[in-house]
């Protein structure tokens, strides 16, 4: 049985590739296939949302200590918001 596919909440495209990013750098097709590889199938970027928020992210962030350091703390608030949504 197929995994069921969810939207993207706005905003998550950014920690999504960060992420991504984060376990080692790739070009952007790999990025996409990785997330939606760790994610089972369930996220999906596509080209039109991706390519745009790349080239976002490259003029605002690097994966400094700094960036990683920041990767994190939005990443404990993620999960502190989706445990109180669950």
């Amino acid at each position: 049985m197929a995994a069921q596919r969810a939207d993207l909440p706005r905003g998550i495209l950014d920690l999504l590739v960060l992420r991504t990013l984060a376990l080692g750098s790739q070009h952007r097709w790999a990025t996409s296939e990785r997330v939606q590889q760790m994610s089972s199938d369930v996220l999906r970027l596509l080209q039109g949302s991706l390519y745009p928020g790349l080239h976002r992210l490259e003029s605002r962030y690097e994966l400094t200590r700094s960036g990683r350091l920041r990767l994190e703390v939005e990443k404990d608030a993620w999960e502190k918001l989706t445990t109180a949504v669950a």
